[in-house]
């Protein structure tokens, strides 16, 4: 599983697993590395037909299906103790066109806004930017005066992924429509590239084509960055290490794009149980119990980890409002509750199938928007030559009958 970006976590869990395993008699190891990591770990695990009983990951892993078990019993099981999932998990972990549970998705993590109210206050936007209009406006007029970029990732990494997704979605665009054909070459995504462009050209540096998914996070708490699409990891690190940067650090819900505002959930938990698992039993019993505990790990990931059952964290929005953790002000985070009406998953408008898992996996988004934003190829054509690549990939998967559309 991933090195989680607030480490108070993993402290929690390794415990919390070591307690477990005493109590039913199994030994457990616990594997943390780095989140960048994961997915090549995984494939070589899967390939080798050996490894782990269970693995962990940020986002939809279903390019992984035909390797794994169905773990439709747990959800079921999750389900009928807790009431119904909810559909942003749901369809990151679901199949419509196999019926499989190719994950066990048991929470989430929105991904705001970030950013500094005294860089955005002397551009007239106290309150941060609410549109991606002002986010160009204010950005751009920041960098001149203040001499400060924002950070918007055009990179080989998870975040850039997400935040492409953001903006395309916001601008009607999508990389699939819901019946699970590709719709991404439409004027709606040429004119999200387009728009791109012009927000690099006036609010960001060449840095953000060569980010890792920690960049944005540092380059918030050392100060040098106005505005982040991300979770809260960045803002509890600088509780820590910088609180006058944390107490600078105010929160946008999903900014307003001329069709709609949504963002991609940060960071969507898929535990996958591989078909060459020797103990798939009790890798199942174990994520029962994970999930009969979500409460603690929202705490000890300090709101970080949301819930796929609203039930089982009843304290979450009590918290939001009065932040266990020290936030000024305390009510912070209270937006966040009502987060999923602006999030969506991985796939939308459709499920986080197999071929969207594998988009995802690559930078085929990401450098769509940095080839235009370089002026290597014009918006029209950068769009093309992604929608082609985009095609291979739903056309590979929909002949082995993974996936639905094509009619």
């Amino acid at each position: 599983m991933w090195s989680h970006f607030v480490p108070s976590h993993d402290e929690w869990f390794d415990q919390f697993t070591r307690e477990w395993g005493e109590q039913v008699g199994v030994n457990v190891t616990v594997d943390h590395i780095d989140v960048a990591g994961v997915p090549a770990r995984i494939a070589a695990e899967l390939s080798a037909g050996q490894g782990h009983d269970l693995m962990q990951y940020i986002a939809p892993l279903a390019q992984f299906e035909p390797s794994v078990l169905d773990l439709a019993d747990v959800t079921e099981e999750a389900n009928n103790r807790y009431g119904e999932q909810l559909e942003i998990c749901r369809k990151s972990s679901f199949n419509p066109t196999t019926g499989k549970f190719y994950a066990f998705g048991p929470g989430w993590v929105p991904d705001p806004g970030n950013f500094r109210r005294s860089m955005w206050e002397p551009v007239g936007l106290t309150d941060g930017p609410r549109t991606w209009d002002e986010l160009l406006e204010g950005g751009s007029e920041i960098m001149a005066t203040q001499g400060v970029q924002l950070g918007i990732g055009m990179s080989q990494e998870i975040d850039s992924n997400m935040a492409g997704r953001a903006l395309m979605w916001s601008f009607g665009a999508s990389i699939q429509d819901e019946n699970e054909n590709v719709v991404l070459n439409s004027p709606e995504t040429v004119a999200a590239v387009e728009y791109m462009v012009r927000l690099f050209q006036g609010a960001m540096t060449d840095e953000v084509f060569s980010w890792n998914a920690a960049s944005n996070n540092q380059g918030m708490v050392a100060g040098k960055l106005s505005y982040i699409l991300n979770s809260i990891s960045a803002y509890r690190t600088s509780q820590e290490t910088n609180p006058d940067i944390a107490n600078d650090t105010l929160f946008v819900p999903a900014l307003e794009g001329p069709e709609t505002a949504l963002a991609a959930q940060h960071v969507m938990y898929n535990w996958l149980v591989p078909q060459h698992a020797t103990n798939p039993d009790a890798a199942k019993e174990f994520l029962l119990h994970y999930t009969a505990n979500l409460e603690s790990a929202a705490y000890h990931s300090k709101l970080y980890d949301f819930p796929a059952w609203d039930g089982l964290v009843p304290n979450l929005k009590a918290w939001l409002e009065d932040d266990p953790f020290g936030s000024q002000p305390a009510d912070k985070l209270a937006f966040l509750a009502d987060s999923t009406d602006w999030a969506t998953n991985i796939g939308h408008p459709g499920p986080a199938n197999t071929a969207e898992g594998e988009v995802f996996g690559l930078p085929i988004i990401p450098n769509m928007f940095a080839r235009a934003a370089r002026g290597e190829v014009t918006p029209d054509q950068a769009v093309a030559d992604a929608t082609a690549e985009v095609d291979a990939i739903f056309a590979k998967w929909r002949a082995r009958g993974l996936i639905g559309g094509g009619g």
